[in-house]
């Protein structure tokens, strides 16, 4: 696998959570859709509980530790419909975002074949670190994509994409 390509996409991710955010203010971020759907705060934040288990599987290190306070943002949390505790202010997030993309390009580029063709479990599922990571890009951008529809929710009226 080219992971060359596999950082370009991650990093262009990056580039498109900052497109989408442009504009919108950490109020605006915490707009609840009328549908059982997170929030743009809720979807940055969990972007990056996911890269921190991304680089948790390919380095055996986090990111972030548990005392950093990102349990608000992991998966089927309970929507965030206000600040409060636990919540992230939006700039935080992106500042958040932008470093674990320095921190993924850095490792990505450590790899090896072998290393990954090596079997982790995860939730007591095995795959390869390669499965891995490319189960992340997925996830990252799947995630990205909703921000284009969570802008216009907080009341942005134009085009990103």
């Amino acid at each position: 696998m080219e992971f060359s390509l596999v950082t370009r996409g991650f990093k262009r991710n990056v580039s498109l959570v900052e497109a989408h955010a442009d504009g919108i203010s950490h109020e605006d971020s915490l707009t609840q859709t009328p549908y059982n759907v997170n929030c743009f705060n809720w979807v940055v934040g969990h972007m990056i509980t996911s890269r921190n288990a991304l680089f948790r599987n390919i380095a055996g290190e986090e990111l972030w530790s548990t005392e950093d306070g990102l349990d608000r943002y992991r998966r089927e949390s309970e929507p965030i419909t206000e600040d409060g505790p636990g919540v992230w202010k939006l700039a935080d997030l992106l500042a958040a975002l932008g470093e674990s993309q320095e921190r993924i390009e850095a490792r990505f580029g450590e790899t090896t074949p072998e290393y990954l063709a090596e079997e982790v479990e995860v939730d007591g599922r095995s795959a390869t670190r390669e499965a891995r990571i490319l189960f992340g890009y997925f996830h990252d951008t799947y995630h990205t994509g909703q921000l284009d529809l969570l802008r216009q929710l907080s009341g942005k009226s134009d085009k990103i994409i």
